[in-house]
């Protein structure tokens, strides 16, 4: 079930300044459309929350699955306040769709029991695109939008 609740509408006036924070941001490049989407809402909301632009870091993986290994090396690395994910995966006709969500779920959750920053989960798990446009900018908002929001509460925490 779809909420209608957005961070970005509802709490942006709780969101802490972020100008003096540092985000590492990995997103998937399967589901272009979708991703590339997400990370346009992701960065303009960490940017108007106050985040200098070479104070955001974007690192690309080729598919979701890739995407707890790119925020693993964002969390060896150092330096951000926290790191997010972003990614697509749309249900298909095979078992596929649920061991890449069962994957990067669980390891983005492991990862946030070891790590000493956020890692924010920003998979999109669909069962067909338009549930996947409707989440990156459509009529349900912007889940890259939340997940800067997310990331700032979170960074500051």
């Amino acid at each position: 079930m779809s909420t209608e609740l957005h961070l970005t509408d509802d709490y942006s006036s709780t969101v802490p300044d972020a100008s003096n924070m540092c985000f590492g941001i990995v997103v998937s490049e399967w589901n272009t459309d979708i991703t590339h989407a997400l990370l346009d809402g992701c960065v303009s909301t960490l940017m108007k929350h106050g985040t200098l632009t070479e104070n955001i870091h974007i690192k690309r993986v080729p598919g979701s699955f890739e995407l707890t290994y790119g925020a693993h090396q964002m969390m060896l690395n150092g330096g951000y306040d926290a790191v997010i994910i972003l990614g697509c995966v749309i249900q298909g006709e095979t078992p596929h769709f649920d061991y890449i969500c069962q994957g990067v779920t669980y390891g983005i959750s492991r990862l946030n029991t070891i790590s000493e920053i956020p890692i924010v989960f920003g998979l999109l798990t669909t069962n067909d695109l338009q549930q996947a446009k409707d989440r990156s900018g459509g009529r349900l908002g912007n889940k890259g939008s939340d997940c800067a929001v997310v990331a700032i509460q979170m960074a500051k925490f």
